[in-house]
């Protein structure tokens, strides 16, 4: 065998191991993201399944707050419906499915300072513990996405980094989108009674 040849096939070994490597890389930091949107997703779901039980101990406390319990019922239904897959995280995609949630966030925040009106709903052991659990919920939301954008970044890191970019390219890898906070969250909610 000729040196050229030699060093031909060395560097060939050398690419395709690196190549290998890259890739599962890749896919390793792709399997984080598809990991921390289903936790995303998961708590979601969590505040979806609670509002029903809220709406239902708000209705029988306070029935003539229709018009904030349609609302929160109306945006919960839309907020449900926005759903993709981690294969689908494009930025437009995270902000339409922000977009659902942050109406749904409104309407929730109009039904708790409705709540906070009536004495009576306030004293319900069950409205209590129904809005400790929305907080909860609240908050592992809050830190299941500063988790997803975590790994967001440390993928995003890896796809655009050379020489990975180049492999990311070959293999299909593109750029995923992050949880941005929403143009109404610069401003405090008003609350009105």
């Amino acid at each position: 065998m000729s040196k050229t040849l030699i060093i031909v096939v060395v560097i060939a070994l050398f690419l395709g191991m690196y190549g290998c490597s890259s890739y599962n890389g890749l896919v390793q930091t792709d399997t984080n993201v598809q990991e921390k949107w289903a936790q995303v997703q998961t708590q979601y779901q969590r505040r979806a399944d609670l509002i029903p039980n809220l709406v239902r101990t708000v209705q029988g406390a306070a029935n003539f707050e229709k018009s904030t319990l349609t609302a929160v019922i109306q945006a919960r239904a839309s907020a449900t419906q926005v759903k993709f897959t981690a294969d689908q995280l494009t930025p437009e995609n995270v902000q339409k499915f922000q977009a659902a949630q942050d109406q749904l966030s409104g309407s929730l925040s109009r039904l708790l300072a409705v709540a906070e009106s009536y004495p009576n709903l306030k004293a319900n052991q069950n409205f209590s513990e129904l809005q400790a659990q929305l907080e909860g919920t609240e908050n592992r939301i809050a830190v299941s996405r500063n988790d997803f954008n975590g790994a967001v970044k440390s993928y995003n890191q890896s796809v655009r980094s050379f020489p990975n970019n180049i492999f990311a390219g070959i293999f299909g890898f593109p750029v995923k989108g992050f949880f941005e906070a929403s143009q109404a969250a610069q401003n405090a909610p008003t609350v009105q009674f």
